[in-house]
């Protein structure tokens, strides 16, 4: 099975949460809550089992004052806090677009940790504007159709290429050679496509966001697909010159 920018996310709130020193939330600053130390998968669970408004406000307004005054640790923890509803939220947005599910879950996942960052905290509804967010970032994805396929419609003519292509790595390899793509496009394509890199990992190792790392991609996808259909990255031909008899 893949993995997915929400199941990486997990992972990291696991160890956050594991004993024998979890990452707590104090209880008792909250009216509402338990008057004691939380750990954050239990925090997690009183707030999926229902509470009202006013708690989870307070609660998320700790939250997004922790996340961004005190570093990753607790940007790792209110992200695994909001990954019920992230999760809920991403799946149905990428129902009626499966072959995009991936990119749909990571640009979720960036729209929470943007508004996260960003959000004016003072208004009612938190959580509510904090899941708006991430819906609008996922809607986006889902209208833009990036996962671009080998072409199944390919004329058989004397510059198709021929079937089959070659692996997926070869045939980078050929674009780079061609002049197609460069070098860096081809690392990645190979990297999210082919291997089990994410595109967040790429974004947050060059300092840009989810979606320009994608469109990135998409052009040189864009080329590639191109070039196959002139025939460009077409296998040279082998032909049979025969032993002398």
């Amino acid at each position: 099975m893949s993995r997915t920018a929400l199941s990486v996310a997990e992972d990291a709130f696991r160890l956050l949460v594991c004993e024998p020193g979890p990452l707590v939330f104090d209880g008792r600053s909250v009216s509402g809550l338990p008057g004691r130390l939380l750990p954050l998968d239990e925090l997690r669970s009183l707030l999926v089992a229902g509470c009202a408004t006013e708690v989870s406000d307070a609660v998320w307004r700790h939250l997004a004052v922790r996340a961004r005054e005190d570093g990753p640790v607790w940007v790792v923890g209110a992200v695994g806090v909001a990954l019920p509803g992230l999760t809920r939220m991403a799946v149905r947005l990428s129902a009626r677009a499966p072959r995009l599910a991936d990119d749909v879950i990571s640009e979720v996942l960036t729209g929470f940790l943007v508004a996260l960052r960003t959000a004016d905290l003072g208004p009612p509804r938190v959580w509510l504007r904090l899941c708006w967010a991430a819906w609008r970032a996922g809607n986006r994805a889902r209208e833009v159709d990036d996962l671009l396929e080998l072409p199944a419609d390919v004329p058989v003519g004397s510059r198709s290429p021929r079937r089959p292509y070659g692996h997926p790595d070869i045939v980078l390899s050929r674009a780079v050679q061609a002049g197609v793509i460069t070098v860096d496009q081809a690392d990645l394509i190979g990297a999210t496509r082919l291997g089990d890199v994410l595109v967040e990992q790429i974004a947050a190792a060059s300092g840009e966001s989810g979606s320009v790392v994608r469109m990135r991609r998409r052009r040189a996808e864009l080329k590639l697909v191109a070039a196959l259909r002139r025939g460009d990255l077409a296998l040279p031909a082998v032909r049979s010159t025969g032993r002398p008899g």
